[in-house]
C-alpha cells in the first residue's frame, strides 16, 4: 500500500486535476458571448473539486476531511450540470463531453467511498 504523504498522492484528487484540464479544453468550444458568464462559472466549479480535496486533506481531523469531500462533490454536481447545459445549448456535442462526464462519474463514486471512510468510527 502506497503511503499518502500529501493530498497529490491521493489518486481522487489527480482525477479532478484530470477533470479539470478536460473541462477547460471544452470550454474552449463555447461561444465568446459566455466568457463571462457559463465558462467563468464552470471553470469555477471544476476547480472547486480538488482544491477542496487538497484543503481537505491539510485539515487536522477525519470530520474537517469529510466535510470538504462534501463540498467537492457539491462543485462535482454544478460541473456535471453546466456541461449538460452546455450539451443543450449545442455548445459541445454529447461526444465531446463523452470524457469528462465519464471522469465525472468516477471521481463521485470516488468521493462517496472515500467520505464514508472519513466517517467516525463507532
Amino acid at each position: 500500500m502506497t503511503k499518502i504523504n500529501s493530498h497529490k498522492d491521493l489518486v481522487v484528487w489527480q482525477k479532478a486535476m484530470d477533470l479539470s484540464i478536460e473541462v477547460y479544453r471544452l470550454t474552449s468550444e463555447f461561444p465568446a458571448t459566455e466568457t463571462y458568464r457559463m465558462t467563468s462559472q464552470v471553470t469555477r466549479s471544476v476547480v472547486s473539486v480538488p482544491a477542496n480535496i487538497a484543503e481537505g486533506r491539510a485539515r487536522s481531523t477525519r470530520k474537517d476531511f469529510a466535510h470538504f469531500l462534501a463540498i467537492a462533490q457539491g462543485s462535482l454536481a454544478e460541473t456535471e450540470t453546466y456541461l449538460l447545459l452546455a450539451i443543450r445549448l449545442k455548445y459541445i456535442t454529447p461526444s465531446q463531453a463523452t470524457p469528462a462526464l465519464g471522469l465525472i462519474d468516477e471521481v463521485g463514486r470516488m468521493l462517496t467511498t472515500f467520505r464514508g471512510r472519513m466517517s467516525p468510527r463507532t
